[in-house]
């Protein structure tokens, strides 16, 4: 099955391209972070993965991280039918430790933070179709019986009902890119203890509370014993990607149309190396980030490859045959950013690689 239609945002590229962003050219773009090294890689005989992440389901109150009933069962139905191989996400991430292909079209089904609606709506149509999923739980909720999530008892229903994993999502779902490293480390190891507690097992996959990522949060989850970690940004997840530093695309009640969907269950990993800055935290001195990389070989039609900047004009550079270099006109402003990269790849499929950063509120001030 082939689709052509671009992704929302899509561009044709020139050596020099400036384009404006767009909220909505940055949905359906990569997040990527890759792991550096001193000359281009060698693109893998890889599928790669789509990981998809939901919060909310039929629950209209908060449309930000709600999916409508419907539209949720329009994407089951999408996967169930189509020739996609919907795989544990603990397969997933053992292939990719372990250097194995992936089958065509591999997706993963994450759902973040426990929600009651995950219970009452979501795992019942995933049962029934037979489509396993990872829910990250922050235990505080959970302890604390907020009225809006899970109970314990209704988390060891799911989880002996089959089809269901249970991943790290800290204790109290904070900022780790506020906290000190005391904090992040203490977040994630009594998560996993909590968890332990009350299910008989400590999860080893964590996802970041806001898909706020930096490169000592990933080594303190690292430390503490996870094996892998995923953010909350959009992109497809190759064998060459740093397993602290992994996308997911997001879906709620307005990005998750059937042509959204669709794109991101067929999109295809975007290898590269000499990622700069190596960094998501970004500081005075790497605000406006110069990013970075070098394309792997093997990979056609780079001519095509366009890139976005949230907030930011943004002018694409490329040097020699593979290194895409980025530009922007001014700062980040505080908080989370995005720059995003898409390219057309085989059998009318989509290449999609982007960086989030996260700005202080001190490293805002234009150099």
């Amino acid at each position: 099955m082939q689709h052509t239609q671009a992704p929302v945002g899509f561009r044709p590229a020139a050596v020099r391209t400036k384009a404006k962003t767009a909220i909505a050219a940055a949905i359906v773009s990569i997040y990527l972070a890759c792991t550096s090294g001193a000359n281009a890689v060698e693109i893998p005989a890889d599928n790669g993965a789509a990981v998809v992440m939901y919060h909310r389901f039929g629950d209209p109150r908060h449309p930000s991280t709600n999916i409508g009933l419907e539209q949720f069962e329009a994407h089951i139905a999408e996967l169930a039918s189509g020739p996609y191989a919907v795989l544990p996400l603990p397969e997933i991430v053992a292939a990719l430790r372990e250097g194995r292909n992936l089958p065509e079209r591999t997706v993963a089904i994450t759902i973040d933070d426990a929600f009651l609606s995950v219970y009452r709506e979501a795992w019942p149509r995933l049962r029934a179709t037979g489509l396993p999923f990872t829910v990250f739980v922050a235990t505080q909720a959970l302890d604390s019986a907020l009225p809006d999530y899970m109970s314990w008892d209704q988390l060891r229903e799911m989880v002996a009902g089959g089809g269901v994993n249970i991943g790290n999502h800290g204790v109290t779902h904070g900022h780790m890119i506020r906290q000190s490293q005391a904090t992040i480390r203490a977040e994630i190891a009594d998560g996993a203890k909590r968890l332990k507690q009350e299910l008989g097992e400590a999860p080893v996959i964590f996802a970041y509370p806001y898909g706020e990522i930096s490169l000592a949060i990933g080594e303190t989850a690292r430390e503490v014993g996870m094996i892998a970690a995923f953010g909350q940004h959009s992109g497809a997840i190759g064998r060459t990607d740093n397993l602290f530093d992994l996308p997911r695309f997001p879906l709620s009640e307005k990005y998750g149309d059937m042509d959204r969907f669709r794109l991101i269950a067929n999109s295809l990993p975007l290898p590269v190396d000499d990622m700069t800055p190596a960094d998501p935290l970004l500081s005075a001195a790497t605000n406006p980030p110069f990013y970075g990389f070098t394309v792997a070989e093997g990979v056609k039609g780079l001519g095509a490859l366009s890139c976005f900047a949230s907030r930011a004009d943004l002018t694409l550079e490329r040097l020699g045959d593979r290194r895409v270099e980025t530009r922007l006109d001014r700062a980040f402003g505080p908080g989370r950013a995005r720059i995003n990269c898409t390219m057309p790849g085989p059998d009318g499929r989509w290449r999609w690689r982007g960086r989030q950063f996260y700005v202080p509120a001190e490293a805002t001030a234009e150099r």
